[in-house]
């Protein structure tokens, strides 16, 4: 089979060898831009690529100059292979988090609301994705497939639905389509629209898997692209937006940063003297002198 000139096969194995090269490019492209805290979920979801493949490579090729059977080397290689899944699709939910939070960040009434719907969203999200791969019947394995499947079709719903409110609302922010927030919300909406078409693809046409490997290859390296030129590129100063009193941003931002504040309180009864700390019986000593009052100590 020949697609474009390049056997299938052949260019799958070249973009397995390209993929830690951008992981260890995108790494120190962060590092370097001195973005390691803001976006070090993205930095944690490249390493553990970049170290899962550092495992899985020699598996596939040298598992016999390991003196390892073909039955250790694929249990070895599945647990590697799903549990970088697992720890990806977790690190991805937080990718989204920070994305919104960097996002709202002028309006921080809104951020912190929008903070908590996500994180109970991420909750049950995951809560679901374990209750639908328990079955009966259920080996480790298949829970394990289940189990981390349904996890990344949730985070590639959310990470989409990020990537369509960040379009609409990144000239209302200040932001651009130069600024990084949005560079790493695209490079990870084309890694969930790759992971939404395989689970598509791998149910309804088993057969073209190794068409798929080679696609799926030269999505993940695209975003890890997109991700390397963002960070490498200099970041356009964000622009200081200016929301009207009458706006529904400006009220709704104003509420939700009243929902979070402790209510006050007002002391009822008797009030004695042991019930002040030292500083503020000195400060009302001082107060009382100034006019001409004693206070008893």
């Amino acid at each position: 089979m020949r697609w474009e000139g390049f056997h299938v096969l052949g260019l799958a194995a070249l973009l397995r060898w390209v993929e830690p090269l951008l992981c260890l490019v995108g790494i120190v492209a962060i590092v370097r831009a001195k973005q390691s805290g803001p976006y070090r979920f993205l930095a944690s979801l490249l390493g553990v690529h970049l170290a899962s493949i550092c495992l899985l490579l020699p598996l596939l090729a040298y598992h016999k100059e390991m003196h390892l059977t073909v039955a250790q080397a694929y249990t070895c290689y599945f647990y590697v292979y799903w549990g970088s899944d697992a720890v990806e699709a977790i690190l991805a939910f937080g990718i989204i988090l920070s994305i919104y939070r960097l996002a709202m960040e002028p309006l921080k009434g809104l951020q912190r609301l929008g903070m908590l719907i996500f994180r109970w969203a991420a909750f049950i999200s995951a809560t679901l994705a374990v209750s639908i791969a328990v079955g009966p019947h259920l080996t480790s394995t298949s829970f394990i497939i289940r189990c981390v499947g349904q996890m990344q079709q949730t985070q590639s719903v959310l990470t989409l639905c990020m990537l369509v409110f960040v379009c609409f609302a990144i000239h209302p922010m200040g932001l651009s389509y130069r600024s990084r927030v949005f560079g790493v919300c695209l490079g990870l909406g084309v890694m969930a629209t790759d992971q939404l078409v395989a689970t598509a693809w791998v149910a309804h046409a088993p057969g073209l898997y190794s068409l798929f490997s080679t696609l799926n290859g030269v999505a993940v390296c695209a975003a890890f692209s997109i991700w390397a030129v963002y960070f490498i590129l200099p970041e356009p100063a964000r622009r200081l937006i200016m929301v009207p009193t009458t706006s529904p941003f400006f009220h709704w931002n104003e509420i939700s940063k009243a929902l979070g504040d402790a209510p006050g309180f007002v002391a009822v009864g008797p009030v004695t003297l042991d019930n002040f700390a030292p500083a503020e019986l000195e400060i009302m000593r001082r107060a009382s002198d100034k006019m001409g009052r004693t206070v008893p100590v």
